[in-house]
């Protein structure tokens, strides 16, 4: 099965069942100040899933496209990704488990076809905080699921929580057995990750977990599942190898071709799945508006860029090959979800900058392991201070060393390896897409902020002009960040004047309403719709007084008034022809 029909049957199957079908958000969050990157299908989600009304209703399926970088280190084996895309169907108080688990097992067995005696199921053992969740395995075994393929595991296994604090529950996942023809062997030692492969997560979110850490059961009670495309796709087509799949394979024998080398040697997989899927991940990132940079998703974006050059230059790539495999990734587009309008020239551009940009850090960084085994001082934890100015893996590093017949010390790759995991660490902390705060927490402050974009938004075209458009914004509990379309620096009275308009909306007191409509209305009414963002046929609609009207999903204030004033901090560019600016509350 191809991704684009495991797509189609997906969102067939739910939309049957009178599920509305929303668009993938953007890989950037809008409102969610804890990740850099949409990583689940939930994120764009989580005012609703918090009880706010969606104008879709109570059912929702869509595709999701996602952006993981907390293990990026594991990107190169047969099955992790950065970018990947999630088919995820959503109930927002509606429908529970005993609806949804019937569901998954004809989804499984009746149309993915999917012998149900392969089928392994996974629930929430209990604890303090919630009882044994026989429910769910006991409505497995109404469908036929052996008390011997279900298993009850943990919190760490079988409990989905965001955070410190907010919705969660217990979840139950499917696993297929890919060796059915094999010896069974023990489900709970291990063996998942080889032997039975995750395809398939049911949550269901009827807990809150309150700051204290106690648990109260929520009102709204909510089912949130996952089914990622890639994973998926090997498994119905037999292969333990997500990288000989539809998906991959234009990019892969586009390598091969470049490279001269065959990805059936087992020396060149690890280096093409790498660039395969950091080259990928780079070409959605800088389509939903990033360029490389030193910080935030500029910085995740580099990184990736850069990791697969130097996996370029192991399998002997000597010429610029970003922009080729770019186009390769552009051509495939329609097996993505979305409707993705392409901007090619510039993507390509930015690549093959990033690309020729790195060419002299790649040298300068093969230079600085030339004087370290010159000064006999490359240990372990040089290596990894090159690794992470360089971006060179451990292999390149000891085969310079090797080169030069320099030994390394016995614990090399030991200090090596402890520096990553500490690193690695930060990393999943501050990019992978785990909340700090928890889905509930801080979202007075958060709809206060969003609020306050709106009028920064209608005050700039005000004062700047209509060729004004909001190009991307950022929200924590701390300030707003703002991204606009306008060719160069704003002078000191021009932000003075944006400053004072805002302001005055808010000493107005201003009424913030909102109205469902259809998409061709709503686009009608208001100016300030990203044109470009690919909305449901139905769509909210807040007007601030007559001051701003826009197609939003975000959390609001009723009345600006509610607001405190706000004061621009900073500006800087965004990239060719943006500008971004930085405001708090006084």
């Amino acid at each position: 099965m191809t991704a684009k029909e495991l797509k189609k049957k997906f969102v067939t199957f739910f939309t049957d069942k009178h599920h509305r079908e929303i668009p993938s958000s953007s890989l950037i969050p809008e409102n969610d100040s804890t990740t850099l990157f949409i990583s689940a299908g939930m994120h764009p989600l989580v005012p609703y899933l918090c009880g706010q009304t969606h104008p879709l209703g109570r059912r929702l399926v869509n595709v999701q496209k996602c952006l993981r970088t907390g293990d990026i280190e594991e990107v190169g084996n047969t099955h992790h990704h950065t970018f990947f895309e999630m088919l995820g169907n959503w109930s927002l108080g509606d429908y529970s488990k005993t609806e949804m688990i019937p569901w998954s097992f004809e989804f499984l067995t009746k149309h993915l076809k999917i012998n149900p005696d392969h089928l392994h199921v996974t629930c929430f053992a209990g604890d303090q905080d919630a009882p044994k969740d026989n429910q769910t395995a006991k409505l497995w075994q109404q469908l036929g699921i052996p008390s011997s393929r279900i298993h009850f595991l943990g919190k760490k296994d079988n409990w989905w929580e965001a955070g410190s604090t907010g919705p969660c529950g217990p979840d139950t996942e499917m696993f297929v057995d890919t060796s059915p023809h094999k010896p069974s062997v023990d489900f709970d030692q291990g063996c998942r990750q080889q032997r039975y492969v995750e395809i398939w997560n049911d949550v269901f979110m009827s807990y809150d977990k309150q700051k204290d850490g106690s648990y109260t059961k929520l009102t709204q009670q909510n089912v949130d599942t996952g089914m990622g495309v890639e994973r998926t796709v090997a498994i119905l087509s037999g292969f333990e190898d997500d990288y000989l799949t539809d998906i991959w394979q234009p990019i892969i024998q586009k390598i091969e071709k470049i490279s001269g080398r065959s990805y059936q040697d087992p020396n060149c997989q690890k280096s093409m799945r790498i660039i395969a899927d950091h080259i990928r991940s780079a070409v959605f990132v800088i389509a939903d508006g990033v360029e490389p940079s030193n910080k935030e998703a500029g910085y995740v974006l580099r990184r990736l860029v850069r990791r697969a050059i130097v996996q370029a230059k192991d399998l002997g790539i000597k010429n610029s090959f970003i922009a080729t495999l770019a186009q390769t990734v552009i051509n495939n587009k329609k097996n993505y979800a979305g409707d993705y309008d392409f901007n090619t020239k510039k993507i390509k551009t930015v690549l093959s900058q990033e690309e020729q940009k790195f060419s002299s850090t790649l040298d300068r960084g093969l230079k600085e392991i030339a004087k370290l085994i010159e000064n006999k001082n490359l240990s372990g934890l040089n290596a990894f201070n090159l690794y992470q100015s360089f971006g060179f893996p451990l292999e390149l590093i000891q085969e310079e060393a090797n080169k030069e017949k320099y030994k390394l010390e016995s614990d090399f790759a030991s200090q090596f390896n402890q520096a990553r995991q500490a690193h690695a660490k930060l990393s999943r902390t501050l990019s992978s897409g785990k909340f700090k705060s928890g889905l509930a927490d801080d979202s007075a402050i958060i709809a206060k902020y969003h609020t306050a974009t709106h009028l920064l938004h209608s005050s700039l075209r005000q004062v700047l002009g209509n060729h004004v458009k909001q190009a991307g914004s950022n929200i924590t509990a701390e300030r707003l960040r703002f991204d606009f379309t306008h060719p160069q620096k704003l002078s000191q009275p021009q932000i003075d004047q944006v400053q004072n308009l805002v302001n005055q909306k808010i000493q107005s007191a201003l009424p913030v309403t909102s109205k469902n409509m259809p998409l061709g209305k709503a686009k009608k009414l208001s100016p300030l719709a990203l044109f470009e963002t690919k909305y449901p046929p139905v769509v909210s609609v807040y007007s601030i007084g007559n001051f701003s009207t826009e197609i939003c999903t975000g959390p609001h204030v009723t009345n600006t008034g509610k607001l405190s004033p706000v004061k621009i901090t900073k500006q800087e560019s965004s990239g060719s022809g943006k500008r971004r600016l930085y405001a708090v509350f006084q």
